[in-house]
């Protein structure tokens, strides 16, 4: 019974570190995203959401493709 109780807390903790999207930019950095990241129109830079919850940006220019999880 204790066994079953163990699994659902390992699955419960692996989804929590898992990412929803990930940003493969040109110069081979790979950049988890929370959140499915979107393009600011006034400044023309993606914006997405880090492991931690803070938003970043990045020029879509320097952005190859973007990959869901």
């Amino acid at each position: 019974m204790k066994h079953w109780i163990i699994a659902a807390c390992c699955v419960l903790g692996l989804a929590g570190c898992a990412s929803d999207y990930i940003i493969a930019t040109n110069d081979g950095q790979m950049l988890d995203s929370r959140d499915k990241p979107r393009l600011d129109d006034d400044t023309g830079l993606l914006e997405y959401k880090d492991e931690e919850g803070r938003t970043k940006q990045i020029p879509q220019s320097h952005v190859r493709q973007i990959i869901q999880r």
